[in-house]
């Protein structure tokens, strides 16, 4: 697979059929990058599994923290890797042993490995790289729009008002 670039069918494609995220290297700081993403996911539905050995045992914004994947005892849909690029290796070699596989690997911005990505999709997993779901998420659903920032989609779909007056969109826009 070409990792310089994703159609928006596959990240679509991704993001609505994943349901259980493990989010490793997810961080209990609100100013961290994971955090927030975090934040962002469980607010969409998905069910996020934090993995960072600091906080085992304890609760991310309510979601289960474990030290390591294989410690997770429920299967996985999705990967979410908040490590550097040569960490990424060693958390893809770890989600390659889990029964049953993850479906996706996905590398957040900045993180490349493509050994690891050549040794996952040998398995038969989708790997992203150097994306983040969150902002994939808002730009294919239109939210990102809100703040001013072109998505490259165009709706006259007139956003929902859910609960609390918070507006949130799904995927399927088209």
């Amino acid at each position: 697979m070409n990792h310089d670039s994703y159609s928006d069918d596959l990240i679509r494609s991704v993001l609505s059929s994943v349901k259980t995220i493990a989010m490793v290297g997810a961080s209990n700081n609100p100013a961290r990058p994971s955090f927030f993403v975090l934040k962002y996911l469980l607010g969409r539905g998905y069910r996020l599994i934090a993995i960072n050995p600091g906080h085992a045992g304890k609760r991310i914004e309510g979601a289960p923290v474990y030290s390591s994947l294989a410690d997770v005892p429920e299967p996985i849909d999705m990967v979410d890797i908040f490590r550097n690029s040569e960490a990424a290796g060693a958390v893809v070699d770890e989600a390659l042993l889990l029964t049953p596989l993850p479906r996706v690997i996905w590398m957040q911005l900045t993180v490349r490995n493509d050994e690891a990505a050549a040794r996952a999709e040998a398995k038969g997993l989708t790997v992203i790289m150097n994306r983040c779901p969150k902002i994939e998420y808002g730009r294919l659903s239109g939210e990102i729009g809100w703040s001013g920032v072109n998505s490259r989609t165009i709706s006259a779909r007139k956003p929902a008002l859910l609960g609390g007056g918070v507006q949130k969109l799904g995927l399927d826009r088209r």
